[in-house]
């Protein structure tokens, strides 16, 4: 008999009190022990029209609702004794009649019975509808087409009444497979392709493997229940299983936006690439180490220490695993130079060489974006390097003319022992080019987007020849560090092995689509890859951001005050808030402004960039002035009109990054006369 959970249970599971998680365990462990359930006191759920309900008692009052057949026990929920009742009651547990993917379909007349159809919006008699009716969005669909993609027979009629306002609604009552596939067909005019399954089990199906988890052994539920359960360490939405089990011949990267699970994909590749090798090495690096110890959290949830998978993946930061790699190379860390070091080298070596017509700004980008990003050595590299998006062009006198002030400065840190994060970089690169054995025979990357060349260049290097060598995760939309530059020119070539996924899990369809317009609808790279933005959708629907311009900073103050106390008064946490700014010295006007909020010590406060990988019920993002969005310093700083038009669009993706941090609330605020970015989410929300 197969012994399975549901995603219904983990939800469940985790609104009980420690206590009662505790009792529920052990319950479990006893069922997957002795899958009679003599034990546990099992009873047939007399009112469920699906016979095959029991409920098995865990303590005095609260109650296990398994589906038991002659061969499967599924764990499908747990609550109080009459809460677990109603819901086994208004339930049935069947196989599609057309996709053949297992289902938790809510019986439609007994969801009627609970609340009344004027409540939930579903279909209601001529006599009481409306005299002037919203669009029916699916009303162009027939039954073959609705019953394609997942849709249960008896809610065949009610979505093909549903309008904008009533979706949401209805769609909390279907399951994810068609409430996606409608929300897509809403948002783009186009159903999607129905899941294929792979074989005649409807547990097998890839629909139902993003519910329901099989648990083949002992060993697996003890660790499944050792741990905290996380509904993305259990199930998989389909297109995030493909990309976790398919084997790539060259590298691949998954895309997406904020909030479609590209971490999640990038933890499981590395788990299962472990786990199919008790030999393999891998390394699971992002862009930052407060992400790569994130990553390293999560690791932990997924494949316990206990199984052995753990110790053979490093988690580490871009810059931390070269720092490693360096020290091992060299037995000391590199000294880095700083911006400013950088700023007074090259000033002071165009000034010994006479140089007229280039500004100091002019020459750190300079250095930053093509010698040093490139690891350009010599005249002659100098003199044929493309220079890519940058359109102030150097003919080549004045790169002759130029060069000797970057020889100088590369001769002057050499001296001084210092060395750039590209330096150590390329350096590596060059040494792991020529390794036949490298230190890891799986490299996946997380926030890839934001990879410098030399960064990119290492990595390439660090990873083997071979199937699923190197893997890349991020998205377009979101990189703000980097200036776009081609892959491909450095060997990294995802052309045909670059996927989107499509479904946001974070953030509520209203916010998703006001963030949505602060990018274009289609990101292309310099390689030509695509990100199309158009048919995501968010799977749960939420309040519209709000957009609130005052007069003054105090103002500005006492509205953030009163809706952040108005969320606490409505049961969000101050840990579930997060307050963002520009800069890090607007941080202080973000606590002052939270000077006399309940708790205020708690909330998260903190500069944009510091925001990616984080997660808030409810987020505000302040001081959206003029001047502070896109910002006046890095504005000025542009060197040439290409690096202005860049700073630009980094401005608006780092707005969306933190934008995107919230899952049910968001309210942007900022004073008069407020930031241009303001208008496209204010219009258009």
């Amino acid at each position: 008999m197969n012994f399975l959970i549901a995603d219904t249970f983990t939800a469940a599971f985790n609104r009980l009190s420690a206590i009662d998680q505790k009792a529920v365990k052990a319950s479990v462990f006893d069922l997957q022990m002795d899958r009679t359930g003599n034990g546990l006191q099992l009873h047939r759920i007399d009112k469920s029209k699906d016979p095959n309900f029991w409920s098995a008692r865990v303590n005095r009052d609260v109650r296990l609702i398994v589906h038991k057949t002659g061969e499967s026990m599924l764990v499908a929920y747990v609550d109080h004794h009459d809460n677990a009742y109603a819901w086994a009651e208004r339930r049935r547990i069947e196989a599609h009649p057309r996709t053949g993917a297992l289902q938790i379909v809510e019986v439609r007349e007994r969801v009627e019975e609970v609340a009344p159809p004027a409540q939930l919006e579903l279909v209601m008699p001529a006599a009481t509808m409306p005299a002037v009716q919203q669009p029916k969005l699916f009303a162009a669909l027939d039954d073959d087409a609705l019953l394609s993609v997942g849709l249960p027979a008896d809610w065949l009629t009610d979505v093909r009444a549903a309008t904008e306002d009533s979706f949401f609604v209805l769609a909390e009552h279907l399951p994810v497979e068609a409430s996606e596939a409608l929300l897509e067909f809403a948002a783009t005019g186009r159903l999607p392709a129905p899941v294929t399954a792979p074989a005649a089990d409807p547990f097998a199906h890839p629909d139902a493997l993003r519910r329901i988890r099989p648990i083949a052994d002992q060993e697996e539920l003890e660790q499944a229940l050792a741990f905290p359960w996380e509904k993305w360490g259990v199930f998989l939405h389909p297109s995030q299983r493909e990309l976790t089990d398919r084997t790539f011949a060259g590298p691949a990267r998954v895309a997406g936006s904020a909030g479609t699970g590209k971490t999640i994909v990038a933890i499981h590749r590395a788990v299962r690439l472990a786990r199919g090798n008790p030999d393999a090495r891998i390394l699971l690096a992002s862009f930052s180490q407060p992400l790569a110890g994130a990553m390293a959290k999560k690791l932990l949830v997924l494949a316990p220490e206990t199984g052995g998978v753990v110790p053979r993946i490093t988690t580490a930061s871009f810059q931390g695993i070269a720092e490693q790699l360096y020290q091992l190379e060299h037995g000391v860390r590199p000294r880095i130079a700083t911006s400013t070091i950088l700023r007074e080298r090259l000033a002071h070596s165009a000034k010994a060489v006479q140089l007229k017509g280039f500004s100091d700004r002019f020459l750190l980008s300079e250095w930053t974006n093509v010698i040093d990003a490139w690891g350009i050595t010599s005249a002659n590299a100098y003199a044929t390097v493309q220079r890519m998006g940058r359109k102030s062009r150097l003919g080549p006198n004045q790169r002759e003319r130029l060069w000797p002030v970057f020889a100088s400065v590369r001769e002057a840190l050499a001296a001084e022992r210092f060395t750039t994060w590209a330096q150590v970089f390329n350096k590596l690169a060059d040494r792991l080019a020529g390794k036949p054995h490298k230190p890891f025979d799986h490299v996946i990357l997380d926030e890839a987007q934001d990879l410098a060349p030399a960064e990119l260049r290492f990595f390439a290097a660090l990873a083997p020849a071979g199937t699923d060598a190197l893997f890349l995760a991020g998205d377009m939309g979101q990189r703000i560090f980097q200036h776009p530059f081609s892959w491909a020119q450095l060997g990294v070539d995802v052309r045909g092995r670059s996927h989107v996924l499509k479904v946001c899990y974070r953030t509520s369809q209203q916010i998703r689509r006001a963030a949505d317009h602060l990018l274009p609808s289609v990101l292309r790279d310099v390689d030509g890859v695509e990100d199309e933005r158009l048919g995501i959708v968010s799977v749960f629907d939420g309040p519209a951001p709000l957009v609130i311009t005052v007069s003054t900073a105090e103002e500005e103050a006492t509205t953030v005050a009163k809706t952040v106390s108005g969320w606490l008064a409505e049961g969000i946490t101050p840990a579930e808030i997060g307050i963002f700014v520009r800069t890090p010295d607007l941080v202080a006007r973000a606590r002052e402004a939270l000077a006399c909020v309940t708790d205020a010590d708690v909330i998260t406060t903190a500069p944009m960039h510091l925001a990616k990988g984080l997660e808030f019920r409810a987020v505000v993002v302040m001081a959206c002035d003029q001047g502070i969005l896109p910002l006046d310093d890095r504005v000025a700083d542009a060197a040439d009109e290409a690096e202005l038009d860049e700073i630009y669009e980094t401005e608006r993706r780092l707005l969306y990054v933190a934008c995107t941090r919230a899952r049910e609330h968001l309210i942007l605020t900022g004073v008069a006369p407020a930031s241009e970015y303001l208008d496209d989410l204010r219009v258009r929300h």
